[in-house]
């Protein structure tokens, strides 16, 4: 298992960090989500054979946050 902080700016709510994740939790591979609102962190544990930054990256953007 891998462990990989992402930034993520535009988040400003508890509805927010509930939305990025969901998105990150439903990639395949993905076995935990922790997002920290006031430090715009996403710290995601993952099987690097199943998923990788690329993937988290468009599932958030997908949301229409950007990726620090």
């Amino acid at each position: 298992m891998s462990k990989l902080v992402i930034g993520v700016d535009g988040m400003s709510c508890n509805h927010c960090k509930m939305a990025v994740e969901g998105a990150l939790k439903a990639l395949a591979g993905v076995s935990s989500v922790e997002v920290d609102l006031k430090q715009k962190t996403a710290q995601v544990s993952y099987d690097e054979a199943l998923c990788g930054l690329p993937a988290m990256k468009a599932a958030i953007e997908d949301l229409g946050y950007t990726v620090a």
